[in-house]
């Protein structure tokens, strides 16, 4: 099987890890995406709202370049580092996906992400 490994320009840096996994199967996997900008710099210090609005704009970024977009998502799974950040999350979640069918969706909450400053962390599962 073939696989394409992508870091999308828009995306921030990586160490170790690609952004986007293309196979010639019908799935695209994105990796987690956080909230940094394309020059790696934290989006929305303390805005659970800001955060998690880049975290989308990233994921529709990495999606975009796999040939697929957000209505393709058929599953995401979130990792917030607080329960207060519900809302704000389901809030930015309903203007990026089709409300009317929404991907499978697991939420976790977690004590802390790789970064002490990020609430929020997502990744993706699209069908092609």
């Amino acid at each position: 099987m073939r696989q394409h490994h992508l870091r999308p320009d828009g995306l921030p840096p990586t160490n170790g890890y690609s952004h986007v996994v293309v196979h010639d199967g019908p799935g695209v996997l994105v990796s987690g995406q956080v909230p940094l900008d394309r020059d790696g710099n934290l989006v929305g210090a303390g805005d659970a709202e800001r955060q998690i609005t880049q975290v989308f704009t990233n994921l529709a970024t990495a999606l975009a370049a796999a040939g697929v977009g957000m209505r393709d998502v058929v599953k995401l799974t979130v990792y917030l580092t607080d329960r207060a950040d519900l809302a704000a999350f389901r809030r930015v979640r309903d203007r990026y996906i089709d409300t009317s069918r929404p991907p499978a969706c697991s939420l976790v909450f977690v004590q802390g992400l790789v970064s002490p400053d990020f609430r929020v962390e997502i990744d993706a599962l699209a069908a092609r």
